[in-house]
């Protein structure tokens, strides 16, 4: 049993590691972290964590590798203070996409990212909605995949009716995390059949597999990034006669032109969570709707520093 537990967050998502640190009823610990004028970082842990349990909030979110440094040298740092143990809390995981060796001369980031944080020092890794399952088998510690699928599926019974209601993942690749999602709400579920070429943000949409005319639509994937193959199924599904299209992702990257794209798609709203903070641009968006995952983070952090099973999260 570790005798405390400690929080710390680094500057990728204060704001989520605030409202994990009021759920939990545990404060942030003091740590200064910046840059120099070189653009080297720096950081310093203020408070003793000489012993204890400690849980680093640090999703490696935009800027990308400005979080992943940030994260690894807040684990250095622990390790040299004496922490007993050091838990990444990183609910958005970046690099993910790039998970095996699907052309020739090409890395696995995803593996190389993983390698980094357990040489760094950390001994435990607590993610949501990895892009790929086998990612977990990347590290050589143990890894906790928490699921935002509750999540949406608690707020979609509170404000829409299940009776005609179709689940859609986007692709055949993400068709067991639709089914999951599509169980809990008690609906059908339709997938979306697309082929994507090269190293471009664009894919081909060839047709929608399932019974989709005259139903509300949730589109379901892990990420929205651009936006383009989400709002390509959309238009598709527009032609197949449906009433209306919400689309639901668990991490809101946005890049590039996906908010003006999403404005002016047939998407009604979309749903996110909050592993990735919003800019002050995308929350003036009004089809952008932002559901939290802290409280889950808050019981799971918890769980772990008391060695119980985190499964009650999954229910």
């Amino acid at each position: 049993m570790f005798s405390k537990l400690i929080l710390i967050t680094g500057n990728a998502n204060r704001p989520l590691a605030e409202e994990v640190s009021r759920h939990a009823g545990i404060p942030l610990a003091d740590i200064d972290l910046f840059k120099f004028s070189n653009d080297e970082s720096f950081v310093k842990i203020n408070d003793n964590v000489r012993g204890a349990d400690v849980f680093v909030i640090q999703p490696t979110c935009y800027p990308v590798n400005d979080n992943l440094i940030d994260l690894l040298i807040i684990i250095d740092a622990l390790k040299r203070a004496s922490a007993q143990r050091i838990n990444c809390v990183i609910p958005y995981y970046a690099y993910a996409r790039s998970d095996k060796k699907d052309q020739p001369r090409v890395p696995i980031t995803a593996k190389l990212v993983a390698d980094l944080i357990t040489i760094a020092g950390a001994h435990r890794v607590i993610t949501v909605d990895l892009h790929a399952d086998q990612i977990q088998g990347f590290f050589n510690i143990p890894v906790d995949h928490l699921y935002a699928i509750p999540t949406f599926a608690r707020y979609f019974k509170s404000i829409m009716p299940m009776d005609d209601i179709v689940v859609v993942s986007p692709d055949s690749g993400g068709a067991n995390r639709a089914r999951a999602l599509a169980k809990r709400l008690n609906c059908t579920l339709a997938i979306g059949d697309k082929r994507r070429s090269g190293n471009e943000d664009r894919a081909e949409l060839l047709n929608i597999i399932g019974e989709v005319n005259n139903k509300t639509v949730i589109l379901f994937d892990d990420i929205i990034d651009t936006g383009g193959s989400l709002i390509k199924v959309a238009n598709a599904l527009v032609d197949k006669g449906v009433k209306k299209i919400y689309a639901a992702c668990t991490h809101g990257v946005l890049s590039g032109s996906a908010v003006s794209d999403l404005e002016a798609s047939p998407i009604e709203k979309l749903f996110i969570t909050n592993t990735i903070p919003l800019s002050e641009e995308k929350k003036q968006c009004t089809k952008i709707v932002q559901l939290s995952i802290a409280e889950m983070l808050a019981i799971a952090i918890k769980k772990v520093h008391i060695e119980e099973s985190i499964s009650v999260l999954f229910r």
